[in-house]
């Protein structure tokens, strides 16, 4: 597999956890729920009570079940003091008859069943002449509460658990309505404070900033010739480019509070919960002010609403309204400035993005090689670097990494050095780190039988001696066989600067080198023995012949004209747009032609493979016995 140094991963800007200070009116934090003891004691009480007859019972008398035939005769005998009828049971309390258990002297009782249809008379308990105490217990109570206490008991738990989801959603008391309060994160200006020089690139962006932090600080000046400050400004830009930072940056500089909040924070089921958040939000900046209240994310509510009744998402298009309308209600005398960031700017709501709201739209671009550089010193600032890490070189090796992605490497090498017991982080700590972030971890538990790993070598070594062979092709950084990831190996291409443009000539070798793999595999294995390991060479060498095709006009025979679909202006998510229809006579003409262009790439690969194939032989041979060829060694081979 070829590994083509070119992307852009999607991590978000890393913040470190920030200490909030006391504002007048801001939600407060949920007070201890002390309802859960109070249900525990009812409980437990309940029980208590349930079963403390039984207890003192147990505790007085002695009982012992005889028949029926067995209490007459007793009865008729005199030797009983009382008898309670208890439903079908009938219990009979002897006369002055005791017994000792356990050092404790209980009375003797006897416990006989009756039938449930006979009376007093028909059992023989009606004899005027014996003098024993004949009672019935009273059932009307208990039965009243075998029929209501299973639903006194349902509704109890009704009652446990609404109250329960209530405290959850906003706490119980005063407390109660925080759920509709804003959720904003009040920073602390005179801590954790970031300046523009801890923000080591986009110098073009903090100059256009340094207007918002002039005004901050000094509004009479721009009040007094009549100028007006953008009340919002938009960041837009890839994942991970430092939006977050630049904003904080702002707050730090002008040294006024910072309201940070995230455009999901607004969104819940509950219709109107979101617009409530919203006026919360600038109510409390309008009381701090001046001050900065930065939305992230904000395309989570600032999305186009549906332009037909009854569509749409009603709870974020309400919110959407109540920011328009907040963002319209500010004056010339209310320092508050709104600053979004987002990655998705193409699917923003217009009415947002008109002058009066988010008058600025500033993109934030990856960083060049010089900012990678600063950008990692920064990162190594608070951590403890061998002296002779090369900044530089590493700078030059990251070509399309973000800043978050620079932030990645330096703490993975940092984890790894511990993990090594080392006190220093080393630059070979780094290069690892590196390494493992771009192609994935070492996958020792996965092995392979020699054919398979004869079959990775000559792949591998086919692209790497084609894009070799090749003048428009990045230079070889690593061979390896070794398992990373998903990948049984990988040739990784590094380019050696920034590239913003790509050459037709560069597209083509490139084509050629992604089919090295599968033509080695083809000439030194023969057809019926190629293996699936060229899959995803092959289904990238499609997309790039089909994108010079359809979407950059790279050949007369389609024209100069766009299949592909329309290229989203400030969409930074590589998210395609809709494709224009096309007659099925142009669509059979753009098959041919991006298959004859694979066709040609693939045969201009196997002739390089054939011309050079004892070389071919030879760096795979020491491949399979090293397993990893880096630069200088592979550069040795054509020193000659």
């Amino acid at each position: 597999m070829a590994l083509k140094y070119y992307f852009i991963k999607k991590n978000k800007d890393c913040m470190k956890s920030e200490k909030k200070i006391k504002l007048p009116n801001f939600p407060k934090k949920a007070q201890k729920n002390n309802f859960k003891p109070i249900i525990i004691v009812l409980i437990l009480s309940f029980i208590v009570a349930s079963i403390l007859p039984y207890i003192q019972e147990w505790q007085t008398f002695v009982d012992k079940d005889i028949s029926i035939t067995n209490l007459e005769k007793n009865f008729n005998a005199w030797i009983y003091k009382e008898i309670l009828i208890d439903g079908n049971k009938a219990v009979a309390t002897l006369s002055g008859k005791t017994v000792e258990e356990n050092g404790v002297k209980k009375i003797e009782r006897n416990i006989a069943i009756l039938p449930t249809t006979d009376s007093l008379k028909d059992l023989w308990l009606k004899n005027p002449k014996i003098k024993t105490e004949i009672s019935v217990k009273d059932k009307t109570s208990e039965q009243f509460w075998n029929e209501m206490l299973p639903t006194i008991i349902a509704f109890i738990l009704f009652v446990v658990v609404s109250l329960f989801l209530i405290s959850r959603m906003g706490g119980m008391a005063n407390n109660a309505m925080t759920f509709w309060k804003s959720r904003a994160k009040l920073f602390d200006k005179d801590k954790d404070k970031i300046l523009f020089k801890d923000v080591a690139w986009a110098d073009e962006e903090k100059e256009e900033l340094q207007e918002i932090v002039d005004f901050l600080k000094n509004p009479k000046k721009y009040k007094d010739i009549g100028a007006k400050i953008p009340r919002g400004t938009l960041l837009v830009g890839p994942p991970g480019t430092g939006k977050t930072m630049l904003a904080r940056a702002i707050a730090g500089e002008s040294n006024v509070p910072f309201l940070s909040i995230s455009g999901s924070e607004f969104v819940e089921m509950f219709v109107w919960v979101g617009a409530s958040r919203v006026r919360d939000l600038f109510t409390n900046a309008k009381k701090i002010a001046p001050a900065i209240i930065f939305i992230d994310e904000i395309d989570a509510i600032g999305k186009k609403r549906w332009p037909w009744l009854g569509g749409g998402h009603d709870e974020r298009e309400q919110t959407l309204n109540q920011i328009l309308t907040e963002m319209d209600g500010f004056d010339n005398d209310t320092n508050v400035i709104v600053v979004g960031a987002t990655n998705r700017a193409d699917v923003l709501d217009k009415a947002l993005l008109r002058p009066g709201r988010f008058d600025r739209k500033i993109t934030v671009n990856l960083p060049n090689q010089a900012d990678r550089e600063e950008i990692l010193k920064i990162h190594a600032r608070e951590k403890k670097m061998d002296k002779d890490v090369d900044f530089k070189a590493l700078a030059s090796s990251t070509v399309g990494f973000s800043g978050a992605d620079l932030g990645n490497i330096m703490n993975e090498a940092a984890i790894i050095s511990a993990r090594y017991n080392e006190k220093i982080i080393s630059g070979p700590r780094i290069q690892e780190a590196f390494e493992r972030i771009v192609m994935g971890l070492r996958k020792k538990s996965l092995v392979m039988n020699e054919q398979e790993k004869k079959t990775t070598a000559y792949h591998e070594v086919g692209h790497a001696l084609v894009g070799k062979m090749l003048v428009h092709t990045d230079p070889v950084h690593k061979i390896s066989i070794t398992p990373r990831g998903w990948a049984l190996g990988v040739t990784w291409f590094m380019p050696e600067k920034d590239e913003i443009l790509t050459s037709k000539a560069k597209f083509l070798d490139e084509l050629s080198t992604l089919y090295g793999g599968r033509a080695s595999e083809e000439i030194f294995f023969w057809k019926d023995f190629v293996t699936t390991w060229a899959s995803n060479d092959i289904e990238r060498a499609t997309k790039i012949a089909r994108a010079m095709v359809t979407k950059y006009g790279m050949f007369d025979e389609i024209g100069k004209e766009n299949f592909a679909g329309d290229m989203i202006d400030g969409n930074y998510l590589w998210i395609d747009g809709q494709k224009p229809s096309i007659s099925d006579k142009t669509q059979d003409i753009i098959d041919i032609k991006v298959k004859e262009i694979l066709n040609n790439a693939y045969e201009k690969a196997r002739e390089i493979i054939l011309k050079h194939k004892d070389l071919h032989i030879k760096i795979s041979n020491d491949l399979l016995e090293k397993e990893e060829i880096s630069r200088e060694e592979f550069e040795k081979y054509f020193a000659s």
